[in-house]
């Protein structure tokens, strides 16, 4: 996928924030002294008078974030992943979550493609932390278009709502002309007859080239893209499976209460057939260039070809 245009999630993410704020002036953004990063930066150099720059105090970003949601405006609360969901974890319990408040979360950074930040800063642990909320929206864009179309339904939806974008560059996979994204609806991007695979996030590319090194050797693969964790789109999952009779599952995050729990989940409780789960299997990241953690770590194509190629045997 050399010849295909690559942007990182987050960069679409600061996009997509400042496409919203020149139609909405209730949109409000706040970071943690993290806006370069984060890319919100784009959004203050635009509205500067709408940016808050909390400085390096994520709990308290996140209740200032829950007061101005009070009020009526509709606030995105921006910083890294690990910080998002890890430091402020115990603000967007009680403070977002609880009151069900119009709180946006974007965060940034997620995963082991943070790279050489290490594992500190390579948070695998926030799709369950954020999922296991009542009433919290789960979304984990594979692109900048659907990260673009992530952020607009988020605005518009009301409710918490958990972002997850990524440092790395990755393929644009849809066209923006084309795609439609719905909360909570899971999008077939191959069908097959042998094998469900569905990926969230970074992967969805490396899964898209592995459905075709599979697809090479005979296997027939229906490939999912499930950006939305939670409300997961159980309909879709249960109709797939009922037809493959096996499912494997990939992400960039840890294989314990991420998409691969959240899958089978419904399985276990409506269809169950066998079930492979792809992910950081209850270890830390490390320190390292972020092309060669996911190879080591078997999420690259190549990795998710020989994992499923294994599993079916």
């Amino acid at each position: 996928m050399s010849e295909v245009r690559k942007v990182a999630t987050r960069e679409a993410y600061g996009k997509a924030l400042v496409m919203l704020g020149e139609k909405h002036d209730d949109l409000v953004v706040l970071d943690a002294d993290l806006a370069e990063a984060t890319k919100t930066v784009t959004f203050k150099k635009a509205f500067p008078e709408r940016h808050i720059d909390c400085g390096i105090a994520e709990a308290n970003m996140t209740c200032i974030a829950a007061g101005i949601a009070s009020t009526g405006k509709v606030p995105f609360c921006s910083t890294f992943a690990m910080f998002a969901a890890g430091r402020s974890y115990e603000q967007v319990r009680n403070s977002i979550g609880y009151p069900h408040l119009n709180v946006k979360i974007g965060a940034t950074h997620a995963g082991i493609s943070v790279g050489e930040d290490g594992a500190t800063h390579q948070c695998l642990e926030d799709i369950a932390l954020m999922r296991v909320i009542p009433g919290m929206v789960v979304i984990n864009p594979a692109d900048e278009t659907e990260a673009i179309a992530a952020v607009e339904a988020a605005y518009e939806y009301e409710g918490p709502v958990y972002m997850r974008f990524g440092r790395l560059a990755v393929p644009v996979i849809y066209d923006p002309a084309e795609y439609k994204f719905e909360i909570g609806k899971g999008t077939v991007l191959k069908e097959g007859k042998d094998v469900t695979l569905i990926a969230t996030g970074l992967p969805v590319a490396e899964s898209i080239e592995a459905e075709k090194m599979l697809a090479a050797e005979g296997i027939s693969v229906e490939l999912i893209n499930m950006a939305t964790i939670k409300p997961i789109d159980s309909e879709l999952i249960l109709k797939s499976a009922k037809k493959t009779g096996k499912v494997v599952t990939v992400e960039e995050h840890s294989v314990i209460g991420g998409l691969g729990s959240a899958v089978c989940e419904v399985l276990s409780e409506n269809h169950p057939v066998p079930v492979k789960r792809i992910g950081i299997n209850d270890t830390f990241g490390e320190s390292g260039p972020a092309v060669e953690l996911i190879k080591k770590y078997g999420l690259d194509a190549a990795g998710i070809a020989a994992q499923v190629k294994n599993f079916l045997k």
